[in-house]
């Protein structure tokens, strides 16, 4: 049962702050990772969330933030055709998924049910949350009593709490373990003393790159992918057929837009953010409009350095466990996908179907083909669509309530 009663304006800016706190060690990690600034990537999620509200109506309760996909082909990108030459590639992976949404509303949601039916759906869902639990462990490992009080924490508040207390469970769990971080001194002061008041995002703009287009492109399958997941994901938290209504040609087009650009600007593709919709999970709490606030609130700390120096502060241990939790709550929702459809799970082709998404997805499973590659959720979600067309015997679409 998703949170129906009306929010007041206050409590929207709460957990839309929260929400943007759930996505920032992935929106901070992600550019550093590939050598540009934090900041214009806060800018970009924040522009691009907004404009695929716009697009797709406000009706879609999610954030769009830099996407992991990404990572290695950018770096590699960057050493072969310099950055600037790279970001022309990444406004090309922005219109690949603008002619993805042309294709999806020009053959229909009938398209979507034969191709993605609950039985790739769910596992693929399962995956998104399940393949991300080693980044979750992996953050946590820094320093495990503090992840272990933030994780804590917010399950205690989201079992035990009640009213507006209930809603910030991550907020909860961030600020004990912050707090905890501060007197066992792992907090470092200096990212925010270092840091200016006030500073535009490093913005940079693209310089035409056949090559560098031509490399960037194959590598959108994988997000496009995952896209339609997340969509499945959100609707099904939601309890909303989001695939159909504003449409997925709607909520396509807005990412690549959104792609488009972040890299016209000089920062990284965004997707749609699975934290998030996590979080949205673990709240109850579905207003699009709460989503709207996460995306100011990330324009707003993009270019007040104080206090994007303050949340670079906090401690990867502390995120890492609120993100266990989180990470769990996305694949729970694959396996409430697959309940809610019905899918005949003692089907020999079904449970071959579901086992192969979910080894490939986890497994960590790559094909290569010269400069491209396929893997993780991207190569799952491509095994699963595979199967299910040419192993007989059709299993039933996704239900979603209306």
């Amino acid at each position: 049962m998703t949170q129906e009663s009306p929010l007041s304006f206050p409590k929207k800016t709460i957990l839309g702050i929260q929400f943007l706190f759930v996505a920032f060690g992935a929106t901070v990690l992600v550019p550093l990772l590939v050598g540009i600034s934090p900041s214009i990537a806060l800018f970009t999620a924040g522009i691009g969330t907004l404009l695929f509200h716009f697009i797709t109506k406000g009706k879609v309760p999610v954030f769009l933030g830099s996407s992991f996909a990404f990572i290695a082909p950018i770096i590699e990108a960057t050493r072969l055709f310099g950055f600037a030459g790279t970001l022309s590639g990444i406004i090309a992976v922005g219109i690949v998924y603008s002619v993805m949404s042309a294709i999806v509303k020009w053959r229909g949601p009938a398209l979507i049910d034969k191709v993605f039916p609950s039985v790739v759906v769910g596992p693929v869902i399962m995956v998104i949350g399940l393949s991300l639990a080693s980044e979750g462990v992996k953050m946590a490992t820094e320093n495990w009593p503090i992840a272990l009080s933030a994780l804590a924490t917010a399950i205690l508040v989201v079992v035990f709490a009640k009213g507006m207390l209930k809603l910030i469970p991550i907020f909860c769990g961030i600020i004990v373990g912050y707090v905890i971080s501060i007197f066992t001194g792992d907090v470092d002061f200096s990212q925010i003393t270092n840091a200016p008041w006030f500073s535009l995002p490093a913005f940079q703009a693209p310089e035409f790159s056949w090559a560098a287009i031509f490399y960037m492109i194959p590598v959108a399958i994988a997000p496009i992918i995952e896209h339609i997941g997340d969509m499945y994901a959100i609707g099904a938290v939601a309890g909303k057929n989001y695939v159909k209504d504003p449409g997925l040609q709607r909520t396509m087009l807005g990412d690549g837009i959104a792609t488009a650009l972040a890299g016209s600007l000089g920062s990284i593709p965004n997707t749609t953010y699975s934290e998030v919709t996590g979080a949205v999970s673990l709240t109850k709490v579905t207003d699009p409009v709460v989503l709207r606030i996460s995306a100011i609130t990330a324009i707003v700390f993009s270019v007040f350095g104080k206090i994007s120096g303050f949340l670079e502060t906090i401690p990867g241990a502390v995120l890492g466990g609120i993100m266990l939790l989180l990470f769990g709550m996305i694949a729970s929702v694959g396996i409430k996908t697959l309940i809610d459809s019905k899918t005949n799970i003692n089907k020999t082709r079904n449970q071959v179907i579901i086992s192969i998404i979910l080894t490939v997805g986890i497994g960590g499973a790559v094909i290569q083909f010269g400069n491209f590659s396929l893997a993780g959720i991207g190569l799952a979600a491509v095994t699963g669509v595979i199967l299910n067309l040419i192993l007989p015997d059709k299993s039933k679409p996704v239900k979603m309530k209306k």
